[in-house]
């Protein structure tokens, strides 16, 4: 259904619509206003928007519902990232005016990362038709331990990878401005910015094996699966700014995502048995966040 011209165009029309975010609208390091955040996080929607009603008219009202939800399904469990990146940030004292262009590159290289993730996965489900049952296991298992396993605190800078990277990486001892690398004395240096930046990507990669698995519970269409990711990591830093200073205030998400999981994960167990529509899916999927949000807000208020 999909060509190769379609994957080309798609991909085309990402890397212009980057290369505009950072090097034009976002060139220099500043803060991120709420009204900026607010502005662009409409945009992002709005272009996603966009793609589903155009996959609807061209390819069917069903291929249009499969990408809305694995967009609805991404974009909320991408949350959970944004919980980690505002714990790094203030972990290694990130100032606001560079969270911006951290995020920027984290999105860019989390979308390369996708697309092979994507790929493998769409390889082994070909192969493996019993793979699905691993997939909706794997990921109701995560959907339980996010529900019970309490809150835990999140210690980023301890993972492996960024211990070894600190060892034998040359690294500066302070920031230097907006800067990944900076040479002195004829040698090059990796700055703290830098190793945030690791963080980051090594932080997407771990969510994405729950997400990713999740989104080909709702549909077998690999263009559907890889687009509703582009358009919901796109998004994500816009998100960030403007969720920053909420995110704590929202007590039962994680619960409400946990949920999500859970439910994508025993609908891929159990459709051979009994199918869930994609259209139910995205109302099942809306109402549990919508509730969850609203939950934390009473809750607040009170």
């Amino acid at each position: 259904m999909h060509t190769a011209l379609h994957w080309i165009a798609f991909n085309v029309l990402v890397l212009i619509a980057i290369a505009l975010d950072l090097g034009v609208f976002h060139r220099k390091a500043h803060k991120i206003a709420l009204r900026e955040a607010l502005l662009w996080s409409l945009a992002w929607i709005g272009l996603a928007i966009t793609f589903g009603l155009t996959i609807s008219y061209f390819y069917g009202r069903q291929s249009g519902l499969e990408f809305f939800t694995g967009y609805v399904i991404e974009k909320a469990l991408s949350v959970d990232n944004l919980f980690v990146f505002l714990v790094v940030f203030r972990v290694f004292a990130v100032k606001e005016e560079y969270q911006q262009r951290v995020l920027g590159y984290g999105i860019l290289g989390a979308l390369l990362m996708r697309g092979a993730m994507i790929a493998a996965g769409a390889a082994l489900i070909e192969r493996f038709n019993w793979i699905m049952y691993v997939f909706g296991a794997f990921i109701i298992y995560a959907g339980l331990h996010m529900l019970f396993a309490g809150e835990a605190e999140s210690h980023p800078e301890q993972n492996f990878l960024v211990r070894y990277f600190s060892r034998h990486l040359r690294l500066t001892k302070e920031y230097r401005g907006e800067k990944f690398f900076s040479r002195e004395n004829g040698q090059l240096f990796a700055t703290p910015l830098f190793l945030v930046l690791l963080i980051v990507e090594i932080t997407d990669v771990t969510f994405a094996v729950d997400s990713i698995p999740a989104v080909f519970g709702i549909t077998r269409d690999t263009f559907i699966v890889y687009t509703s990711n582009v358009f919901a990591i796109l998004g994500l830093r816009a998100l960030y700014f403007l969720l920053a200073g909420v995110l704590d205030k929202l007590d039962y998400l994680k619960v409400g995502l946990a949920l999500v999981l859970v439910f994508v994960g025993a609908k891929m167990i159990v459709e051979p048995w009994l199918h869930i529509s994609v259209g139910v899916s995205l109302a099942i999927v809306l109402g549990m966040l919508i509730v969850a949000v609203l939950a934390s807000l009473l809750r607040k208020k009170k």
